[in-house]
């Protein structure tokens, strides 16, 4: 007997997780998470597994225990005897924790790679880590998707005769960069000095966005500390608009009020993490259809990287 595709989702992703299953053509599988009065829980897969290709969707952002709902979910599935497991990560938490960058940290991604493979995973499939390297802390398949494939078709929609796009610092170069060379314009960086995290001593603009349309692209906004006071600094240096296309909406402390009192004219995210609420500023676009479809490629044993757009660059 053939094995098929059976789709499961994390209560952390359900809202997602419904949507990708819809694209796939079938409904998610049942599973349910027992809690107990002391806050432990245990997911329980209400169906057979046995052989199965085994899909489980959950962003790990915080709290720890959509992590760990993930481990226990997969570990059931390995003691099922399900064929094939992956983990579907739309949103890799985590991932900022990807080197040691001071004495005495914990390099929390690695840790997280040990303990998905430890678990049982046989694949991950995330989309936009912060950092390319983390797929090396794995010892098994990583198929790394790019939010490109969602931002690219809108630009397309609001793209203008002076549109350029700008990094939020100078480890961003490489994505705006990717976004420059495949609308064929120019972009700009904007230099920050951090004091420690989520606060920005310093920041200057290298290049002209004088008359600009200006799209800032980068992979995570958290307290929107840093793009907010992007945005003013390239209003302040004669951009005529400022944009922001974003993959993963983490959104924390005063994320909301910084981004509804700032100049910048839109945000645009993907819905890898679920908004704690609406905005009129912010736009959400879906990644469904491309997990679907990321899905579908992995079972059928077919090419993941004809997903990405930067491949006809």
């Amino acid at each position: 007997m053939e094995p098929s595709v059976k789709i499961f989702s994390g209560t952390n992703s359900e809202y997602l997780s419904k949507e990708i299953a819809a694209y796939y053509g079938q409904n998610l599988g049942a599973i349910k998470v027992q809690r107990f009065s002391d806050g432990e829980y245990q997911p329980v897969i209400e169906e057979s597994v046995r052989g199965e290709y085994v899909f489980f969707i959950q962003s790990t952002n915080a709290p720890a225990d959509n992590l760990m709902e993930l481990l226990l979910m997969i570990d059931a599935a390995k003691r099922a005897s399900a064929g094939y497991i992956t983990a579907v990560i739309p949103y890799f938490g985590l991932a900022r924790q990807d080197r040691k960058d001071k004495p005495r940290v914990a390099i929390g991604s690695k840790l997280v790679a040990n303990l998905l493979t430890a678990a049982g995973a046989n694949r991950i499939v995330t989309m936009d880590l912060h950092a390319d390297q983390i797929q090396g802390f794995f010892d098994i398949p990583v198929d790394h998707l790019t939010s490109t494939a969602i931002f690219f078709p809108y630009i397309e929609h609001i793209r203008t005769d002076d549109l350029i796009f700008a990094a939020p610092d100078v480890g961003g170069t490489k994505r705006a960069m990717a976004y420059a060379k495949y609308f064929k314009t120019d972009m700009v960086i904007c230099d920050k000095h951090r004091v420690r995290a989520n606060e920005v001593a310093s920041m200057q603009v290298i290049g002209s966005v004088e008359g600009k349309d200006v799209v800032i692209v980068d992979d995570i906004i958290d307290t929107g500390n840093t793009l907010c006071k992007a945005a003013d600094l390239l209003v302040s240096k004669g951009a005529k608009s400022v944009r922001a296309m974003i993959t993963h909406p983490v959104l924390s402390g005063k994320a909301y009020h910084n981004i509804e009192n700032s100049r910048i004219d839109q945000l645009i995210v993907c819905d890898t993490i679920p908004l704690r609420k609406d905005s009129p500023k912010i736009k959400v676009l879906s990644v469904a259809s491309l997990f679907a479809t990321a899905i579908r490629n992995t079972f059928e044993q077919r090419s993941i990287s004809s997903l990405f757009i930067e491949n006809a660059i």
